[in-house]
């Protein structure tokens, strides 16, 4: 009888859209695909209203975050309350899943609020790493997602089974896209003032996101000479970007920005790198023939860097590198193991399909590529060894610069006096970027240098160059100042 009676009610389960009833011991139906248990109501049997409808979103607080070992900081405590939205059963049953306010949550569109997405949910973990002054960068975190070391592209799969995502929840969790860089890094911004988190811990100079400490990482990262790490602590002391106020993210401040840590320490590289070498096409060919000759004649004395050997070293490493990062792109699957479907009506179908495609996809990779699978490797925030055994690979990191370097009384001068600006004039305030950057306007060795670091950090050649544009901004400031005065000049000619 409990079970003709239970096939009799005909109503879809408010929380998985199904029609499959069981009776309870005490009468009650319950859904027998999702164990939603549910009461009929005599005076209302369809149950297409609520007697009142639930607060599907509470009001949600945020503190500021605890304090970690750092000097004290002001005592902020920021709340920011989302307004409570109340849906209908009729509009969420259909498609209603593991998280109850799935359909309420893609429908606000509300100016001021900020909906966390799976891209602003790793904007705010790279904030907690930044506050707890980590050593890590943005460019490694997106780098370890790339590497699958953190779960992003369908990391719904590794949510417990008692968390049924399907419906609306597909549109948050799928995604289809690797994150960017700028993307990520607009999005800190973002999350972080609308959190009006406090100033965070202050960055200083045995802080890993120091400029000082990241230079040294990324000269032993692209196989760069030691002693170029004096010239960059010189570099980033005259442009004072090495400054705690500088350096130390403030949300609350009148133009809250966080400084690009790992481009700026790179960029630095670039402008040394053009200090010693120019990077004109001649004058470092010029000075590698020097190098070249002077480690011919003197094989047992310490070698001097040769700008053309390094070149080569790195050229191949980096295509290799290259070659190996788009040959996993191109066959990384998108596709889950653990598919999302609409609703629990066509669960079934979906997942017959996803046991095709992955029996095709092993019958293809067994016909196409037959070599096994290689293990996993631990995370690291180097991508290049230069010092392993058994390498061919030249190592210039005990290298000397004396071959671009001359004594001037009790200080190092570099030979070349020369220098040329990236860019001559920036953009107006009202543009979204501060300058441009066309290839074919720079030259070859230039070029090299910036691909070289782009790729590592895994960013757009023109953020970089933006970078070192700003670096030398700061560093050549007479040179700017006086091009300002010449074009204001021609101006006031012009008019009269």
């Amino acid at each position: 009888m409990d079970l003709e009676e239970a096939k009799e009610f005909k109503d879809r389960c408010s929380q998985c859209a199904a029609v499959s009833w069981g009776l309870t011991d005490e009468g009650k139906y319950y859904c027998t695909s999702c164990h939603n248990v549910t009461e009929v109501l005599e005076d209302n049997p369809s149950h297409s209203d609520w007697d009142s409808e639930p607060e599907l979103l509470s009001d949600l607080s945020c503190p500021s975050f605890v304090e970690s070992g750092a000097e004290s900081q002001p005592e902020v405590h920021a709340q920011k309350s989302l307004p409570i939205i109340k849906a209908s059963q009729s509009e969420t049953a259909s498609v209603c899943s593991g998280s109850l306010d799935g359909v309420e949550y893609s429908l606000r569109k509300e100016k001021g609020i900020v909906k966390m997405t799976v891209p602003r949910t790793l904007a705010f973990c790279y904030l907690s790493l930044l506050w707890q002054r980590e050593t890590i960068t943005l460019a490694d975190l997106l780098r370890f997602v790339e590497e699958e070391h953190i779960p992003y592209i369908n990391a719904f799969q590794h949510f417990p089974e008692e968390m049924k995502l399907y419906g609306r929840d597909k549109g948050i969790f799928a995604i289809e896209s690797w994150p960017n860089y700028e993307d990520i890094y607009k999005k800190i911004i973002e999350v972080a003032t609308f959190l009006d988190l406090p100033r965070f811990p202050d960055i200083t100079e045995d802080c890993y996101l120091h400029p000082n400490i990241l230079c040294m990482k990324y000269l032993m990262e692209v196989n760069l000479p030691d002693e170029m790490h004096d010239l960059t602590c010189h570099v980033v002391k005259v442009t004072g970007i090495g400054e705690v106020d500088f350096l130390t993210f403030d949300p609350i401040a009148k133009k809250a920005k966080t400084v690009k840590y790992d481009v700026q320490a790179v960029a630095v590289i670039v402008v040394v790198l053009k200090l010693l070498f120019l990077l004109d096409d001649n004058l470092e060919w010029s000075l590698s023939n020097i190098a070249e000759k002077y480690n011919e004649k003197n094989e047992e004395d310490k070698p001097w860097f040769d700008f053309r050997k390094w070149y080569q070293v790195m050229k191949k490493a980096i295509d290799e590198k290259k070659q190996k990062w788009e040959e996993a792109r191109a066959k990384y699957l998108w596709k889950s193991e653990k598919p999302l479907y609409h609703s629990a009506i066509n669960r079934s179908v979906v997942y017959k399909r996803r046991e095709m495609v992955v029996s095709l996809q092993k019958q293809f990779s067994t016909l196409v590529d037959s070599t096994p699978a290689v293990e996993k490797k631990s995370p690291s925030s180097f991508q290049f060894s230069w010092t392993e055994e058994g390498s061919d690979r030249t190592c210039f990191h005990g290298h000397s610069l004396q071959g671009v370097l001359k004594q001037k009384g009790q200080s190092l001068m570099t030979k070349n006096s020369l220098y040329w600006l990236s860019t001559q004039k920036f953009c107006k305030s009202y543009c979204k970027h501060v300058t441009t950057y066309e290839e074919s306007n720079f030259s070859l060795s230039y070029q090299f240098i910036l691909n070289l670091f782009s790729f590592l950090l895994r960013i757009k050649t023109s953020l970089l160059h933006e970078e070192v544009s700003l670096i030398e901004k700061r560093l050549f400031k007479a040179k700017y100042s006086t091009t300002k005065k010449k074009s204001s000049r021609s101006r006031k000619v012009r008019k009269c």
